[in-house]
This record gives structure tokens, C-alpha cells and sequence, in this order.
């Protein structure tokens, strides 16, 4: 856990963020004189490349989340569980998100993945060059290039890459399923950095207050 969890601990940030921004971006659209929403100023509104880059940039966050907790998975060999209070209650978070990301909608199933869709992304997103505590996920710029010139690779993500297209165009329907990963994702970071090292702010569940995220 020492040697993954600060890296866990920042993908499960980007992701809640990506997360807190379009559900942020829904109540902003909502009220016209507020002006544009986060998908709607860059992907609805925005320029091709825009439109591309949040796009991508969205299922990266969520595919490289998914690509340390299958890390962490393949080590969970070294770990004993069962005599570490704080690393038992981590894979129970982590097994809770999953639970959040598979949860079958009857409105809304954008970036929705089933347990072993989410252990394929991960499996996708471990770097080839790794080794057992060793291991890294794929950078943005490996991932955007293995989608433009790998097919096979590229299949896995054409589903979700639409999904941010369809959560563009109505964000509702999707807003509870986000919203509980979204606090999931924020109680694993706490467990991650109980201190706030790491994060001192930024950690605010959606519909429990407002703030402004990058």
C-alpha cells in the first residue's frame, strides 16, 4: 500500500474531479444566466480539438483509476490484509466504487462497466514494462496514441468514449450513478491521505456544498 497508495490516492482525485466537474457542469446548464457547464463549454460548444481532448481525457481518468486498483490487485499478494486495519478498509472502498460502476440503471448507463469490464481497462492500462512492485499505469499521451493506432485496444473505450458524447448532450438521468461514485471515490482518498497531506482541499462531495475544481 505504501508503495501504490499515493498513486491510487491521485487517480482517484483526477477521476472525483472529472466527476464533480460535469455534475457541477449539469446544475450550472440548468440556470442560463450562469452561462455554460463544463461538457457543454468544451465538448457541445467548443472547438473539434476541445471536443476531443475532454472527451478522451475523461475515459483516461477513469481507465487509469481502474488501471492502479487492478495493480494493487495483482500485489495484493504482499499485503496482509487481515492485520492491517487501514489496507482491508482501502479494497472494501475500492470494492464499493466498483459496486457504484456497475450498478445497473434503469435511466442512465453511461460509463457504466461491469466488474470484468473494469478488469480489462485495468488489465489495458498496466504498463508492459512493469513488475511486481513495480508496476505503473499508461500516461495520457500512451493512451491517446495506443487509441489511434491500436484497434484492438481502442475497442475497449469506443463505448465509453460516446458516453461522455451522450452525458454532453443530457447529463440528468446520469446524475445520482455519478454522484454516489463520486462520494466513493472521495472516502477513498481519505482512507488514502487521512491527513490531507496530499489534498487539503478539493475534497467536497457534489450536493454537499460548492467549489471550484480544475
Amino acid at each position: 500500500m505504501d508503495q501504490y497508495g499515493a498513486s491510487l490516492a491521485w487517480a482517484a482525485f483526477d477521476l472525483q474531479t472529472r466527476l464533480y466537474n460535469i455534475l457541477r457542469g449539469h446544475v450550472v446548464d440548468l440556470d442560463p444566466a450562469r452561462g455554460s457547464g463544463f461538457l457543454t463549454s468544451f465538448l457541445t460548444r467548443g472547438t473539434d480539438r476541445e471536443a476531443d481532448f475532454v472527451r478522451r481525457s475523461t475515459v483516461f481518468a477513469l481507465a487509469e483509476y481502474l488501471g492502479w486498483v487492478e495493480i494493487l490487485r495483482r500485489d495484493i499478494q504482499f499485503l496482509d490484509l487481515g492485520r492491517n486495519r487501514v489496507n482491508a478498509q482501502v479494497m472494501l472502498q475500492i470494492s464499493r466504487i466498483g459496486a457504484g460502476l456497475s450498478r445497473i440503471d434503469a435511466v442512465s448507463n453511461e460509463l457504466r462497466l461491469f466488474r470484468a469490464q473494469q478488469r480489462a481497462i485495468g488489465e489495458l492500462m498496466i504498463h508492459p514494462d512493469g513488475e511486481p512492485g513495480r508496476r505503473h499505469c499508461l500516461g495520457y499521451a500512451e493512451f491517446c496514441a495506443k487509441l489511434d493506432h491500436d484497434n484492438g485496444f481502442a475497442d475497449w473505450f469506443s463505448v465509453m468514449l460516446t458516453d461522455v458524447d451522450r452525458l454532453a448532450a443530457d447529463t440528468a438521468p446520469a446524475v445520482a450513478r455519478l454522484q454516489e461514485v463520486q462520494t466513493q471515490l472521495i472516502a477513498l482518498i481519505d482512507l488514502l491521505d487521512p491527513k490531507k497531506a496530499r489534498f487539503p482541499q478539493f475534497r467536497l462531495a457534489f450536493g454537499h456544498g460548492t467549489h471550484t475544481l480544475g
